[in-house]
């Protein structure tokens, strides 16, 4: 009996434990399963600009339809067109019966009238005007068809997978639609370009000799410290979007919320995603890119030395306060020997922490340097006993 009743005991025992145990247990795994960001967006991309590091996602690759986010398409390639010399920004542009027929948020464009590529240009970055988005696309391409396949042909060498695109407004359209994080890499691609940055940070625009006034739809441009570019949209099918850029601390981060329900969400999630990167991310710049790193011999060249310096800015993001022990190391290649082109690659940039591989950046020369010829040499050699001397 008495040992019964002491089994008893140690079972009950036993089981209260494992109870108290699980007790415990529970809310630690809640904890760990919890996101450590809550958004409203259906679907949500937070990036690095610099690194391409991906800080926050949620349902990066789910397509839906993106309203006026759709014309950030429509300025890259209006800013690539610009900067390869295929366009001007003072060239004349001639609206046709079919852009100006345009609904939605527009400028009014009359059959006929003329605006210059820039200012089509300013009304699509502040006004999201559809018309100018047509005007700008048959300008650069012929007709919008044939600029609607330069927009899907561009995505996919941006590496997008989840894109398709109807036109270059974002008006509702069957088979329309992006991803959170195609996107981003849309506006990643933008923001290499001085001419986009410039028309994507104005606030407000007169037209038409002052006549017609644009204002940013990018509230953020003045809500946000550090946002300088992005572009807004809305449709009932599409909710309310943004895509946007903001930089502090030399820390650039790139923002794409997709699907926010109601007005002003799009702004009030960014600002969410924003926070939570400059809060927990910081940028360590080793060299912008362009900076002189060193000056390198080459031989049988006119000139003595070379300036190299980093294809691109060598920086890293790191979590804040895991910034120690990072180090960078410039490997040039054994010997340089003229002819060199300028952006020839001759060496490379590696940034470790601790031992660890962080980045490798080519370093690239700054300038062209000629190949001597056999008299110039003869002088050179001539010249530096002539000085050994003295």
């Amino acid at each position: 009996m008495l040992k019964r009743a002491i089994s008893i005991v140690v079972t009950v025992s036993l089981l209260t434990g494992l109870m108290i145990s699980a007790a415990w247990a529970q809310p630690e795994q809640r904890a760990e399963s919890k996101p450590p960001l809550e958004t409203t967006a259906e679907a949500a991309f937070l990036m690095d600009y610099h690194s391409g590091l991906v800080i926050f996602s949620k349902n990066p690759d789910k397509p839906l339809p993106m309203a006026s986010v759709t014309k950030l398409m429509t300025m890259l390639l209006a800013c690539e067109a610009e900067a390869k010399g295929q366009v001007k920004l003072s060239d004349i542009v001639t609206a046709s019966e079919y852009a100006a027929g345009m609904g939605g948020s527009q400028i009014y464009l009359e059959p006929g009238e003329e605006l210059t590529f820039e200012e089509l240009l300013i009304s699509i970055a502040t006004g999201s005007a559809n018309d100018a988005s047509v005007a700008v696309g048959e300008h650069l391409a012929g007709s919008t068809e044939a600029f609607v396949q330069m927009m899907n042909e561009r995505a996919k060498e941006l590496g997008c997978k989840n894109t398709n695109f109807v036109n270059p407004t974002g008006l509702p359209a069957e088979n329309h639609y992006t991803s959170a994080r195609d996107m981003a890499l849309v506006m990643r691609e933008a923001l290499k370009y001085p001419l986009f940055r410039k028309i994507s940070s104005i606030y407000e625009y007169d037209l038409r000799g002052g006549d017609f006034k644009l204002w940013n739809t990018n509230k953020l441009l003045k809500w946000y410290q550090g946002c300088d570019a992005g572009k807004t949209g809305w449709t009932n099918e599409a909710k309310y979007c943004l895509a946007a850029s903001a930089e502090r601390d030399k820390l650039r981060l790139i923002s794409v919320v997709l699907g926010t329900e109601e007005p002003r969400s799009h702004f009030r999630e960014t600002m969410k995603l924003f926070n939570y990167g400059f809060a927990r991310y910081q940028a360590v710049v080793l060299a912008e890119q362009g900076e002189k790193i060193q000056s390198v011999e080459v031989d049988k060249a006119m000139a003595d030395t070379v300036d190299v310096v980093p294809a691109k800015r060598i920086s890293v993001v790191v979590p804040r306060g895991q910034d120690k022990g990072i180090k960078g190391e410039v490997q040039l290649l054994p010997t340089l020997v003229a002819p060199i082109e300028k952006g020839q690659v001759v060496g490379t940039y590696l940034v470790t922490q601790e031992g660890d591989e962080l980045l490798r950046v080519d370093l690239v020369a700054a300038t062209d340097v000629g190949k001597a010829s056999p008299f110039q040499l003869m002088g050179k050699v001539i010249n530096e006993v002539f000085t050994m001397d003295k």
